[in-house]
């Protein structure tokens, strides 16, 4: 649990809860809780660098024409080896089949309750 105002939007707190690292990130007022453990090699992957997406643009004859950012896409980038994450979805940047644990969360009176597994 953490106060919906200790967590900036665009920013995150990882928490600890029944012995698990949890990492809860606000976008655009919502939140979204990740287990602390990245599916690559087991990274603190919620403790990594928040950025826009990098996609690269290609001409019609597949060219590259450089790289842009995605101003509405956010992901996590593991510390430990560079493997992104969307804080929305956690699906891994290149690999939908590679994706963070997730858990729902619930807002309820200013505070931020993640639901773990019984």
């Amino acid at each position: 649990m953490a106060k919906a105002a200790e967590i900036e939007d665009g920013g995150r707190k990882v928490i600890v809860a029944d012995g698990a690292e949890i990492g809860v990130f606000r976008l655009n007022g919502a939140f979204y809780a990740w287990r602390n453990t990245c599916p690559h090699q087991g990274g603190p992957v919620c403790q990594g660098r928040l950025m826009k997406k990098v996609e690269e643009r290609l001409d019609g004859e597949r060219k590259s024409l450089g790289v842009h950012y995605v101003d509405d896409a956010i992901n996590i980038v593991c510390p430990w080896h560079g493997y992104e994450f969307d804080v929305r979805s956690g699906r891994h940047a290149g690999l939908a089949a590679i994706r963070l644990a997730g858990y729902p969360v619930t807002l309820r009176d200013g505070e931020v309750y993640v639901v773990l597994p019984s």
